[in-house]
């Protein structure tokens, strides 16, 4: 069975005979030139995407590669980052030039100038790199003869004298960028104006467009501080980021998500819903959650915590520092180190802030004898543990440097596992679903088998481990995707990557199959034959960590939370002020039934109250006047401005306990809020 790569497209193939460019036979072969299809680059037998003009020495096959596929795209704005770099070198002649990949959804170029790129810089680059599109340079692609010829090329470009310097087994800088497909040759990317004169270029290995006309649409997005090669110790140089896609419509539909994503923000939410923040006082990454963010985090507990329960867990508690032997003997330490907060020292020995809860699990496991009646053994905690994130991955609650999993060890035999990981994962995807994510795949992590350094356990427990998985995967019917070299040092995993309410794609919890930390801490339980065995352990995890899920639920939702889960589910708003005692018995009736009311009683007109709490994202807001009061009656207004008028007390309680206690993830309006009565 084999893992395809995500999205995957049916590329048209194509035959190059020898000597022939491959852009000719693509024309032949009748395929596109222009649009989201046309054609700018091919992949060749081995898999190397190529220029349209390269040329074989014998005859071949080809996949034809269209702009709007994840490889032509990522070709195009690599193309484009050397635009940029031409454009920065035409008005900043002094800039120096340092790297330019594609990333996703972009491009970035660093450079080393006098001062800071300005908003103003900005916009002259766009038009500068406009005006070069538009003459239709041509990529040209041009083997240096030796790194003395480079060196004597590239005399004024220290950065890029650097990258020459580099041999391909340096790991903190991706060669790539600057070596020939194939091999370890360097070549330069010339650009050719109309006639026929070069008026740029960049050491670089491509492939590249064959024009600049093929790079339809781009923008550059923002600015930002970046050191050389990533190291502070580094000069400091101005990376300017871009992006560019195949059409200008999937550009206009670009910008607007990036407009739509800083709306929902987690960060910028938080604060504004006072929901959690980030004390400079504490330090970096460590979240504190206010009262409203509290109640979020609690309901996000109360549920996941009797999930397990039902699910067969067993709820266990450990400290949030140890020994740092434990974690010599789960093998976490050195594969994990850099990761770790430093040790600390006192009464003779070091301890460690957890940065993990298995070491412990498994002490708890082999704490008295086991027998196989009781596996599967599930255990399952809140623990809170502590990781070493360096400063410039720390990003809101996505990125923290403590957070609590709902973190879970499963024990059990060779024979149940496939079982009981097909148990986790049906658990962790239905956890998703009563949240109200419901669009994911999976990725499937393996081990990297040219760096067995980085990886414990024999060849036979790694296949046998990774194959329990794939077919599990396989077996759920969702799309599998892989990620090579990406499985913990202990085993491979499986990750769900979840899509937000705009198509952005989160990973989520995981499962992970260990047969490691039972060897190395001797864990045993007695067979059916009175032989004892080494279990199995299965890692899961179904937030993930809750600050993590947390943000990633806000900016779902846009900060308007479920119902079951908002901070405030329903607000009294008074016409006027004796219209309160009525709403104070409402309010008496619905805090019995554990709904979350307040009543606003402040001094602003109504409009103005119903303006502050639609704001504050309220899923319910009861309005009640005389009319009202006379009849023993409310009227609901929603977030979305729709509203229902003169609904009966009793039945207006019922109906909003119903709607709660169900846990509706849709935002109630006026038209499904009837429905559900119905």
């Amino acid at each position: 069975m084999s893992v395809q790569p995500s999205h995957a497209q049916q590329a048209p193939r194509v035959k190059v005979p020898a000597g022939t460019t491959a852009g000719a036979a693509v024309a032949e072969a009748g395929l596109p030139s222009k649009g989201p299809e046309a054609i700018v680059v091919v992949r060749d037998a081995e898999g190397d995407l190529r220029d349209l003009d390269w040329a074989p020495e014998s005859d071949v096959e080809v996949e034809a590669v269209a702009a709007e596929t994840d490889d032509g795209r990522n070709v195009i704005r690599h193309s484009a980052a050397h635009v940029l770099a031409q454009a920065v070198q035409n008005l900043f002649p002094d800039a120096k030039l340092g790297i330019g990949p594609p990333v996703r959804d972009g491009f970035y170029y660093d450079f080393d100038v006098d001062k800071p790129f300005t908003p103003e810089d900005l916009q002259a680059l766009e038009k500068r790199m406009k005006q070069i599109l538009k003459s239709g340079q041509k990529f040209s692609r041009r083997r240096l003869e030796s790194v003395e010829a480079a060196k004597q090329e590239l005399a004024s470009e220290p950065y890029k004298l650097e990258l020459v310097d580099i041999k391909s087994d340096v790991d903190d800088v991706d060669t790539s960028e600057v070596m020939e497909v194939g091999g370890g040759e360097l070549t330069v990317y010339d650009n050719i104006d109309r006639h026929g004169e070069r008026v740029w270029g960049d050491l670089c290995r491509g492939p590249h467009v064959p024009h600049t006309r093929f790079i339809p649409a781009f923008k550059l997005t923002r600015v930002a501080a970046a050191y050389w090669r990533g190291d502070q110790a580094n000069q400091q140089l101005q990376r300017v980021y871009g992006t560019a896609w195949e059409s200008k419509e999937k550009l206009e539909e670009y910008v607007e998500r990036l407009a739509e994503a800083e709306r929902r923000d987690h960060r910028k939410l938080g604060a504004e819903l006072d929901l959690f923040s980030f004390p400079d006082e504490i330090g970096s990454g460590l979240p504190v959650f206010h009262p409203k963010g509290g109640i979020i985090k609690r309901e996000m507990e109360d549920y996941v915590r009797q999930r397990h329960i039902e699910e067969g867990f067993e709820y266990v508690g450990t400290p949030h520092i140890t020994n740092d032997q434990l974690f010599h003997t789960s093998g976490h330490l050195p594969y994990y180190a850099d990761t770790m907060f430093p040790p600390m020292d006192f009464d003779g020995y070091q301890y460690r802030l957890k940065a993990m809860n298995c070491p412990m699990h498994n002490l708890i496991f082999r704490s008295r004898g086991r027998s196989y009646r009781e596996l599967p053994l599930r255990l399952f905690e809140f623990g809170h543990v502590y990781r070493y994130e360096k400063s410039g991955v720390i990003q809101g609650l996505t990125r923290v440097r403590g957070f609590a999993q709902d973190d879970s060890h499963s024990y059990c035999t060779k024979e149940q596992a496939p079982d009981e990981v097909k148990h986790l994962l049906n658990f962790m995807l239905s956890v998703l679903r009563d949240f109200g994510m419901d669009d994911f795949y999976l990725e499937m992590s393996t081990r990297d088998d040219s760096k067995p350094d980085k990886f414990a356990g024999s060849d036979a427990d790694w296949a046998e481990a990774t194959a329990i998985l794939e077919q599990v995967a396989h077996d759920s019917g969702l799309e599998l995707v892989a990620d090579p070299g990406g499985a913990a040092f202990y085993g491979p995993k499986i990750s769900v990557q979840a899509k937000d309410a705009i198509g952005r794609t989160w990973q989520m919890g995981t499962v992970q199959y260990d047969f490691n930390q039972p060897e190395g801490f001797e864990l045993e339980y007695q067979a059916a034959d009175g032989e004892r065995k080494r279990p199995v352990m299965i890692h899961s995890a179904k937030f993930g960590s809750i600050e993590r899920f947390f943000g990633v639920l806000t900016e779902h939702y846009a900060g308007a939370f479920p119902a079951w889960l908002a901070p405030v589910q329903v607000v009294g708003i008074p016409i006027a002020d004796e219209h309160v005692d009525h709403l104070e018995k409402v309010r008496k009736a619905l805090r019995a039934k554990g709904i979350r009311v307040d009543i606003d009683t402040s001094d602003d007109r109504m409009q103005k109250k119903i303006r502050n709490h639609t704001t504050q994202k309220v899923p319910f807001m009861l309005l009640a006047g005389g009319k009202d009061v006379e009849a023993d009656a409310v009227s609901f207004r929603f977030r979305d401005g729709s509203q229902i008028n003169g609904v009966g007390v009793d039945d207006a309680i019922t109906a909003l306990v119903d709607w709660v206690q169900r846990r509706e993830n849709a935002s109630p309006s006026a038209d499904n809020f009837r429905a559900g009565q119905a």
